[in-house]
């Protein structure tokens, strides 16, 4: 019988590979129908001049995101042991915030305006809908190995702020005569700059805000949810002997020489099970338990 802690380990990190790759492939779909489409009545930019677009950037840099949890989701699912980086989960952070205020921006501003069919097809089904919304859903309910502190989600408005100032640049000093954009967006000429800016970061804030608020939230439920897992699992056992075993049958399992020892489940183990273990001790047995099997 497999380790629980293990199998509710490799669970979760299923959900991440599969939420992370379909977001990755519904992008690459999304962006090369805008590339071979050369003229959109409804939509100017289209071919190359698709990569002026916020909505288009947005979902490149979530997917390149997605991307960066895919090894760490495959290692998981061959070793039992799922655990992301924090930068991994910051940079995440990051680039979901970006198109979560595309969705935001999509669905209360311009489907009402342009009409939801014609801002929910063709490849904004993918980049208005799809990618959003399951970056969202993966970000908060399957990225848990880290919670978000406030000034790591402040980070999130990099990406508003630097295409802001491009935005500015193109369309403002340089201009569309010159070669620069036009107001496609109409934060200049159709509302006043003064009241687009400020519409904007407050958009954008609450946006990284709510993300944060919600994937910390579903992070702490999942160590809830663990934590309960564990104490019914290891609840008066030796966990010496529990840990030593896990040692043996992963091994087994990953045959593999070098040993990836599961520091942080380990830890989650020793807390939630009663155990006057010490973390670096377990660590120990573990290590060198996998090294005499």
């Amino acid at each position: 019988m497999k380790d629980p802690a293990i199998r509710s380990n490799r669970i979760q990190c299923l959900f991440a590979l599969i939420g992370a790759s379909i977001v990755a492939v519904c992008v690459i779909i999304g962006v090369t129908m805008n590339l071979v489409t050369l003229y959109d009545e409804n939509f100017d930019h289209m071919g190359i001049r698709t990569f002026c677009m916020f909505t288009v950037n947005s979902n490149i840099i979530a997917g390149l995101s997605m991307l960066l949890c895919l090894p760490y989701t495959v290692d998981g699912l061959r070793t039992g042991n799922y655990h992301l980086p924090d930068w991994v989960v910051v940079m995440m952070h990051i680039t979901v915030s970006a198109v979560a205020l595309t969705f935001l921006v999509s669905l209360f501003i311009l489907a009402p305006v342009k009409g939801f069919y014609l801002i929910f097809s063709g490849s904004r089904f993918f980049l208005h809908g799809v990618c959003p919304v399951l970056s969202i859903v993966t970000f908060c309910c399957f990225i848990n190995s880290h919670l978000v502190r406030f000034w790591e989600a402040a980070l999130g408005l990099v990406p508003v702020l630097l295409y802001g100032i491009v935005y500015v640049i193109m369309v403002v000093f340089i201009g569309e005569e010159h070669g620069g954009w036009n107001d496609f967006y109409g934060f200049v000429t159709r509302v006043p700059f003064w009241v687009s800016l400020p519409v904007i970061l407050i958009a954008a804030t609450g946006t990284v805000l709510l993300l944060r608020l919600g994937h910390n939230a579903c992070c702490l439920y999942r160590r809830k949810k663990d934590s309960e897992l564990y104490k019914a699992a290891y609840g008066g056992e030796d966990l010496r002997k529990v840990i030593a075993e896990m040692a043996r049958s992963q091994k087994r399992e990953v045959k593999q020489k070098n040993p990836t020892v599961p520091v942080q489940m380990i830890g989650y183990m020793i807390e939630n099970s009663g155990s006057d273990l010490e973390p670096d001790e377990g660590a120990r047995i573990y290590f060198d338990e996998w090294m005499k099997a």
